[in-house]
Order: structure tokens, then C-alpha cells, then sequence
């Protein structure tokens, strides 16, 4: 919601879901009207009422490795919303292959955390990627899911903006990006 008011010109969003009653807590662009409807579509719908000049790609489908390159190389940056490991992953080795930088966010529970990855630097190695902090994949069932944790409504919210304001410092060129670095937001902190 954000970058598309900030007049990004071009959004691609990917997802395979439908909107349940279960997402409305904490996918607030989404109302009971939209339950049943695929996530991409009741998206650009709405986001295109905010602002009908941002350009948006609706890919109704599942994010995999025989369209993840493709679909990563039609874009700049490469916003990481996803709630599962092996999509982080892929998109993550995605990005490094393409070279393109990633803008990734997760929550659970009360507790999310933003950073960026894969940054091109004039005259430097690239910055670290999301494999060079978290370097082996949790095993099926090591760490829960959001659907076992669950997580507080307002926090994918406040990691949501944070995720679209390091978006906007890289493609403006301003202020300091969380590159090679890990913000760590905890709700339950003073």
C-alpha cells in the first residue's frame, strides 16, 4: 500500500492464495468482501483505487523454481513477504544469480525482523545475502509457521512500513539502508 502511494511506477505481486477470514487481522487491505478472492487480484483492485497511475502486475501464481528468474528479472527490487523458508530461499538465490537487491521482512508472533540483501556498491563486493546470515535452511517443522504461532495483527503492519521505506531509500539513493544488517522489531518490548 505504501509504494503504491508513494507513486512507485511499476508493482509486480505474486501469490497463488485466496483471502480467508483468517488473513483479515493482519492483511488490512483486504475486508470480508474480498474472502474467497485471489490475494493478487482483490490487491490490485484496491491498490489501484489509491492510486490508478502505479502500474500493477498481477501474476496469479505460486512463486517456483521454474518462474522465479523470470519474474525477478522484470523488476528492480524484489520485496520478500513471504511466510515460508523455502520461498526465502529461492528468492534469495534468485536475486544473487540476477543480481538484483532484496528487500525481505518476516514476522512471527509478536516479533519481526527487516533487512537488506544482495546490494550492488560502486566499487565493492555486493552486500551480504540472505544466505550469509541465516546460512542453513530450518528443517520441516523446526521453527512454526504462522498458522501454529500465529502473530499479532498490527505487527506485519509496522514491519510493512519499514520494509516499503528501506524500498524507497534504495531506489531514491537516500538515507542509509539496513544493508548488512538485521532489524529486529519486538512488540512486546518498552
Amino acid at each position: 500500500q505504501y509504494l503504491n502511494a508513494a507513486g512507485i511506477g511499476c508493482i509486480g505481486i505474486v501469490d497463488d492464495d485466496v483471502v480467508s477470514l483468517s488473513n483479515l487481522h493482519r492483511q488490512v487491505l483486504f475486508d470480508t468482501t474480498d474472502i474467497g478472492k485471489p490475494k493478487v487480484s482483490a490487491a490490485a483492485a484496491k491498490l489501484r483505487l489509491m492510486n490508478p497511475d502505479t502500474e500493477l502486475i498481477e501474476y496469479q501464481m505460486r512463486l517456483n523454481k521454474n518462474n522465479c528468474l523470470d519474474l525477478i528479472n522484470e523488476f528492480d527490487v524484489v520485496v520478500d513477504c513471504t511466510d515460508n523458508f523455502s520461498s526465502r530461499y529461492m528468492i534469495n538465490d534468485a536475486c544473487v544469480l540476477k543480481n538484483k537487491p532484496v528487500v525481505f521482512a518476516a514476522v512471527s508472533m509478536f516479533e519481526g525482523q527487516v533487512a537488506v540483501f544482495n546490494v550492488s556498491r560502486k566499487g565493492k563486493q555486493n552486500s551480504g545475502n540472505y544466505r550469509d546470515l541465516f546460512p542453513v535452511q530450518p528443517e520441516q517443522g523446526e521453527v512454526m509457521n504462522c498458522t501454529e504461532a500465529g502473530v499479532l495483527g498490527v505487527l506485519p503492519g509496522i514491519i510493512g512500513s519499514i520494509q516499503a521505506s528501506e524500498v524507497i531509500k534504495l531506489i531514491t539513493g537516500t538515507g542509509e539502508p539496513l544493508i548488512n544488517r538485521l532489524l529486529t522489531y519486538n512488540t512486546t518490548d518498552n
